[in-house]
């Protein structure tokens, strides 16, 4: 990438970790120029600048203010694109295995083998997981099984490269292969087309099962989102990788993180009962409009609009393809585009996958992700993260 690229105001912010006024403080300082760009109302940075002004910024702060720097070579997220070491994830999504992008985060190498775990922990970990009562969603089973996973690995307390990369495909087959099955065979033993079979009854397709993967493939990683920065912590600690995943899946449970997808579904579906406008009228009424726009891309999410042209090739009903053209067209009055999560619930209303899908197809995907950051973590001191409380309780008793 050449250092003449441009950043948005959304993009420095992110790569510096500040807030967009801070970088308006940076330019009234003169630490930081503006780049006007012909036909542009928007300030754009040169990324040399801005990694310029990060380098003075991190030196110079005091060490009692400063959070422990989490830099990354895995993932960029900048020029509008979502980068998995240096290649386009929306380019790589509709014509690359998921394994291969799950090792390819891992090491910076392509080729993969077949994920496969053991019969025996997998039925372990599918007995564990059948305990939970009636009304436990699909994505519940999921820290079960990883537990389990962890209980039957002898050597997940070894926290080498090359050990955590080893295990790791096992973990993915493990969270897959544990989930009650919901369908027959699918054309392919892929982990999409394993997965496929965990989420709907309908028979794969060899589009859907391509659509299922470019899914995975863009959820993979997103640079340090919140669930991210939880695993990184608990790798901080020298949790061993089973303990960092589950930490993600924690937080990856928030209604603003994974579980953001179940809204989307229920949105489309309010469409699909009532109309478009009567739903986005509802969802707006109610405090937001859940799968469009996003921070971070604001000429569009790349990868909703990557997986949203996979599924607009399967073959939906006129009804559901005539919902998410109309939900569409509403929020662009709006000024704003689908993202990832209203791409992947669309997706799996054309499967007749259920509710809770989006939110198990993120958490498998993200979880290859969350491996190449406990490995890069591994590497950091142990126990760095340590920021002040910013205490604003009653003062203490005197003596």
């Amino acid at each position: 990438m050449s250092e003449d690229q441009l950043l948005t105001t959304a993009e420095v912010a992110h790569r510096l970790r500040i807030k967009p006024e801070t970088i308006y403080a940076y330019v009234s300082r003169g630490l930081l120029d503006r780049v006007k760009v012909p036909g542009e109302r928007i300030s754009r940075f040169r990324l040399v600048d801005v990694e310029r002004l990060a380098a003075r910024t991190q030196a110079t702060r005091p060490e009692r203010d400063a959070a422990p720097a989490m830099r990354t070579g895995t993932t960029l997220i900048a020029y509008g694109r979502l980068h998995y070491r240096g290649l386009d994830a929306a380019r790589l999504a509709p014509v690359t295995p998921f394994e291969e992008i799950a090792r390819w985060l891992w090491t910076g190498e392509r080729p993969a083998k077949p994920f496969v775990a053991s019969a025996e922990t997998v039925e372990r970990a599918r007995q564990a997981s059948s305990h939970l009562p009636a009304q436990a969603r699909l994505f519940d089973r999921l820290p079960v099984i990883v537990a389990v996973a962890a209980a039957m690995d002898p050597l997940r307390f070894d926290l080498a490269p090359a050990t955590v990369t080893g295990l790791a495909p096992a973990l993915l087959s493990t969270m897959v292969d544990a989930l009650p099955l919901a369908g027959e065979a699918a054309p392919d033993d892929g982990l999409a087309a394993r997965l496929w079979l965990r989420l709907t009854d309908r028979p794969a397709s060899v589009a859907g099962l391509r659509a299922l993967n470019a899914a995975l493939v863009l959820l993979a990683d997103h640079d340090l989102a919140a669930s991210t920065i939880a695993v990184r912590v608990a790798a901080s600690t020298r949790a061993n990788p089973y303990a960092a995943v589950l930490a993600g899946l924690g937080a990856l449970d928030g209604p603003m993180h994974g579980a953001v997808g179940s809204s989307v579904y229920r949105m489309i579906g309010a469409a699909l009962r009532e109309g478009a406008p009567a739903a986005v009228a509802e969802w707006l009424r109610s405090g937001g409009l859940p799968g469009f726009g996003h921070l971070l891309y604001p000429a569009g999410d790349p990868r909703g609009a990557a997986l949203l042209e996979l599924v607009a090739a399967l073959p939906l009903e006129g009804e559901l393809r005539r919902a998410v053209d109309d939900l569409i067209a509403t929020a662009a009055r709006r000024g704003v585009l689908p993202n990832v999560d209203f791409a992947v619930a669309a997706l799996a209303h054309a499967t007749g996958m259920g509710p809770g899908a989006g939110e198990v197809i993120f958490a498998i995907a993200r979880t290859a992700g969350w491996v190449a950051h406990v490995i890069e973590e591994y590497t950091q001191p142990a126990n760095r993260f340590r920021w002040s409380s910013g205490y604003t309780g009653p003062p203490p008793e005197s003596a």
